[in-house]
């Protein structure tokens, strides 16, 4: 029986049959029609949608608001709930580099941040960058950030007004607060300025949405007169350009999910070509940061395969000149690291917990800052100059506000410098975090962060949020987060299972979740509900699963797998329809994601294996649960047909009586809103889904 009652007659999409032969299969796609054959053009101007696609997408969106439509007071309710949880007015403690510190601020009411400068030691704030003046009138403004010259007289910022993620650059005089008139279109939203200020490097977008080249510009020319430094031929790469913080040389980083090459143009010679450090190695990862006369390496080279730092001179980068100053250690997995004048410094993960280490490089002593907690969150945020013995890094956990701390690495103390403020209150003592293993179907166990109240009855009767990702190699850090205490609040218990397909427990948590073991992502996440309702945490009819982009893909498949064990399914800009998006290689992110998923059209076995667990290939006849699927028109990333498909996929086959629900942006792409009051608008519509089919508004 549905609890959505009295609801219009859902939206019925076409059938227009495609047929496709791969490997000697066909397969039949009825509702293929909804990818748009202009999506290149459309991306940069939607008012082309073609007006068959563009009436389906706003049909489902009517479906949507009328099935929702008893939520609206609720929704308004949790807004102002988190919208309360935020200081307004924050501001970020600024970095010193220089004779500035640089930092960003909200004002009260505002959506964009403000970025600003202060004298090193104090004095008046001046605003280099007013996000909510220059995105005003605009119903999608995102900026990329501001960049400020070695020498402190210019700025380089980046917006996107379309969701698409094509960013347009310009430069700003910091002591004007005026732009100059150059516009770099069609970029990925940063760049790398030379240390003279007077020009920069950035990455130019093909027309599939990939980093292809690599370009020079003059401060004071066009663009089109830009010096191209580095093209990269092979689709299946990613490409960035950055500068090191002594500023002798301007990185190009290539990179697939398991390859790495790195590029050298020392700044010395800003017309010179670049050399190469690796040459690509299929499966040989490596990062750079410069230590002076050395570069710090953190690589998986000679089978390390949580990753240890190495060393090299800064004139011999060569791969024959790797030396180990940090030994690998399994189980240990290094995540990030950075080089100081008397300090190496990296993040790192073991048992599923977070900690900073610092290493003094002339007595090569090391020391750890870690916490207590049983599970808890840390960011290294570094400093923003070489010749320092202070960094700063951030701490919280579920329960714990977000922390920000300077630490001294010579005499190792600690400086509070803000804690995260919640002006509605927040009483930690009326919360529980803990951290259960929940044993998969191999006998595996999988971490599950929890967080409840104090109150809450442990006798099955509690709603469950249970959110996973599992992808890409990433780990969701058991952090602070004021927006989930909206559902806390109401009795449930707010669950993050670290499935594998992260690395949640190491560099092989990651790869017994891709590939050919893909589906024990989705076997970890079922076990995770069936533990929490064994323990009596919640129970089956109490679980509404949540997961977005790869996490999407996930809860596509649990609801293929075991929707009879969730009550109902938010699937947020949802990677389901696999098997086509990894066939069809004009696609912005096909080529790139084949080392994670497996190339379909070159292999049998990987078509095979995708079409074995695709979500939209196999949505079947079974009464599916309550389901909300969220897009975004301009995405570039999961684009709008993969829910939209999925959805009337879904609608046609279920034999339940629980809503199918897509709400498609039609202003934004893979990020959502982008304002940050806009957002919580999104959010609060997601969680009234979740306390709707839990039955407990």
């Amino acid at each position: 029986m549905s609890i959505f009652k009295n609801l219009p007659a859902a939206p019925v999409a076409s059938k227009k049959p495609v047929t496709d032969t791969r490997h000697g299969i066909t397969r039949t796609d009825d509702y293929g029609w909804l990818r748009a054959d202009n999506w290149q053009a459309m991306f940069k101007d939607p008012s082309i949608l073609d007006p068959e696609i563009r009436k389906h997408l706003e049909a489902e969106n009517a479906y949507m608001k009328a099935a929702m439509a008893d939520t609206e007071a609720l929704q308004k309710t949790l807004f102002a709930e988190m919208k309360g949880r935020i200081k307004e007015d924050d501001s970020s403690v600024p970095m010193k580099d220089g004779p500035f510190a640089y930092g960003t601020f909200f004002v009260t009411g505002g959506e964009q941040p403000r970025y600003f400068r202060i004298p090193r030691d104090g004095g008046e704030r001046t605003v280099l960058l007013d996000g909510d003046k220059e995105g005003d009138g605009k119903a999608y403004f995102r900026l990329a950030g501001i960049d400020h010259s070695t020498d402190h007289s210019r700025g380089l910022w980046g917006y996107d007004d379309k969701g698409s993620e094509y960013y347009t650059l310009r430069v700003r005089d910091l002591s004007t607060g005026e732009d100059l008139t150059d516009v770099i279109e069609n970029t990925g939203g940063g760049g790398a300025w030379a240390p003279d200020g007077k020009s920069f490097f950035y990455t130019v977008l093909d027309d599939n949405h990939r980093p292809s080249k690599i370009f020079h510009h003059i401060i004071g020319t066009p663009q089109s007169d830009d010096r191209l430094v580095y093209e990269e031929e092979d689709p299946g790469f990613f490409m960035g350009v950055g500068g090191s913080m002594l500023d002798d040389f301007i990185y190009i980083d290539i990179h697939d999910h398991e390859t790495s090459e790195y590029w050298l143009l020392p700044t010395s010679d800003l017309t010179g070509k670049p050399h190469l450090v690796s040459a690509r190695e299929t499966g040989l990862e490596y990062s750079l940061t410069e230590g002076g006369d050395v570069f710090y390496i953190l690589t998986n080279a000679d089978g390390a395969k949580d990753f240890k730092i190495m060393q090299t001179p800064v004139d011999k980068p060569g791969r024959e000149n790797w030396t180990d100053v940090v030994p690998h250690t399994p189980g240990r997995l290094i995540i990030s690291h950075m080089a100081f004048c008397r300090h190496l410094v990296w993040l790192e993960r073991e048992n599923g917990l977070p900690q900073i280490k610092i290493r003094d490089r002339r007595s090569g002593e090391e020391h750890a800052i870690a916490f207590a907690e049983e599970a808890y969150s840390l960011g290294l945020s570094g400093a923003g100059e070489y010749d320092t013995d202070v960094i700063r890094f951030s701490y919280s956990s579920m329960t714990t506000p977000s922390q920000l701390y300077d630490y001294n690495m010579a005499t190792r103390e600690r400086t509070l410098l803000k804690t995260q403020e919640v002006p509605s209150g927040h009483n930690a003592d009326d919360y529980v975090t803990r951290r259960v293993m929940a044993p998969s179907w191999d006998g595996v166990e999988v971490p599950v962060t929890l967080l409840y109240r104090r109150d809450t009855p442990l006798d099955g009767s509690a709603p469950c949020l249970l959110y996973g990702y599992g992808a890409y190699g990433i780990s969701i850090p058991a952090g602070f987060n004021t927006n989930c205490l909206s559902l806390v609040d109401r009795g449930f218990v707010f669950a993050i299972a670290h499935i594998r397909g992260g690395k949640d427990k190491g560099f092989q948590w990651y790869e017994d979740g891709k590939m050919g073991k893909k589906t024990n992502t989705f076997k970890d996440f079922i076990a995770a509900a069936d533990y929490l309702n064994q323990q009596k945490f919640t129970s089956y009819a109490n679980i509404v699963a949540e997961g977005g982009s790869a996490g999407g893909m996930l809860m596509g498949a649990i609801a293929n797998m075991a929707p009879e064990k969730f009550k109902g399914i938010i699937a947020a800009v949802p990677f389901v329809d696999v098997l086509n998006t990894m066939l069809d290689d004009t696609l912005p992110l096909t080529p790139p994601e084949w080392p994670e998923w497996g190339n379909p059209i070159e292999s049998k076995t990987a078509y095979e294996r995708m079409a074995a667990y695709s979500p939209y290939d196999n949505v079947s006849a079974k009464p599916y649960p309550a389901i909300l699927a969220l897009g975004g028109l301009t995405d570039p990333r999961v684009t709008y047909w993969e829910p939209a498909k999925w959805v009337a996929k879904l609608r046609e086959k279920t034999t339940g009586s629980q809503p199918i629900l897509m709400k498609t942006n039609m202003d934004a792409g893979h990020g959502g809103a982008s304002g940050r009051f806009q957002r919580l608008e999104e959010i609060a519509f997601e969680y009234a889904f979740a306390i709707k089919v839990a039955g407990k508004m």
